[in-house]
């Protein structure tokens, strides 16, 4: 998404432009923890996919501006169809969505029969409506532990994310070979250097993490999870696997407490999703401004998304 200069005023105050079209359109901003922290600063609700997807389904707005990725985006829609959902950069997709492609996917599905179809939340609509269950990496194991254990489980699409599943289930799963840029390039040699360098620091790793990484981890979890542990484990210096987003928060929540992102393989902490960063707030502001890009999903592929999404949402 293009933004010429001459589309905003240089003399005007964004964040007060914001918070008034939010009052006049009845809007609320949900946004991911991999946000800029100016992005994180100005949200309503703040989290990761699974409590954006709990609070995007008891707005009361009429209005969600979800600054995140497209598949969150969707899934707000999916949950709330009578709603305008709008997404203020069309081109912040996702890397692991975009590695699981629905027709592909569905052949996937077809050629194995008989299994339950658990997939990660993050993913196309499409792909949902494929599933049985939608997980996140925060319920994962709950949902898999659940299946009778006689029963076949397809486990889609982050195949490390389903490895880790594994391990800690005993479960036997078919993966889709699936991954997310961010958390595929962490250095385990750098981990274990940083380690050296910082006595009695911990390891907070997302599962989404490749099985070398998550070996020398002191606490796997999802991005709440880590969050959490962090802020108020009784350590104070932290070496984090996963997008460095989520220090803005800790440093919010815990200042006094050292927080070191992990190196990845070419030894810069550059964790960043490209994606994620792409939402800006001169974006937010123009999406209020024009209520545009909408979310838009058809009508019949919305109820059948919305199945596997409400069986995750009970949990």
């Amino acid at each position: 998404m293009h933004i010429a200069r001459q589309d905003i005023d240089p003399g005007i105050d964004l964040f007060a432009e914001i918070e008034r079209l939010k009052r006049e359109r009845n809007a609320v901003i949900l946004a991911h923890y991999y946000q800029d922290p100016d992005i994180q600063d100005i949200a309503d609700h703040l989290g990761d996919s699974l409590k954006l997807a709990q609070d995007a389904g008891s707005t009361d707005a009429d209005v969600i501006v979800f600054c995140g990725v497209h598949f969150m985006a969707e899934t707000a829609k999916i949950v709330n169809p009578g709603l305008t959902v709008l997404l203020p950069d069309l081109e912040a997709v996702c890397s692991l969505a975009d590695s699981c492609p629905p027709d592909a996917f569905g052949k996937f599905v077809k050629e194995h029969p008989g299994h339950t179809v658990i997939t990660y939340i993050n993913t196309t609509a499409t792909v949902k409506a494929l599933s049985d269950i939608i997980c996140t990496s925060s319920n994962a194991v709950q949902v898999v532990a659940g299946i009778p254990e006689d029963q076949p489980i397809i486990f889609s699409p982050d195949r490390h994310l389903g490895n880790y599943v594994m391990r800690q289930t005993g479960r036997d799963m078919l993966l889709w070979d699936g991954s997310c840029i961010v958390h595929e390039i962490f250095s385990e040699q750098e981990i274990l250097r940083l380690k050296d360098e910082n006595p009695g620091a911990l390891v907070l790793a997302h599962p989404e993490c490749e099985a070398n990484i998550l070996r020398h981890a002191d606490h796997i979890g999802s991005t709440t999870s880590i969050i959490k542990f962090a802020t108020t484990d009784d350590h104070e210096k932290f070496i984090i696997a996963t997008e460095e987003g989520v220090l803005h928060q800790m440093q919010k929540l815990a200042p006094h407490k050292t927080y070191i992102p992990a190196p990845t393989t070419t030894g810069c902490a550059c964790s960043q999703c490209p994606y994620m960063r792409k939402i800006t707030v001169e974006k937010v502001y123009l999406s209020l401004r024009d209520m545009q890009p909408v979310i838009e999903i058809d009508e019949q592929l919305r109820k059948q998304a919305l199945k596997p999404i409400e069986k995750m949402l009970a949990l």
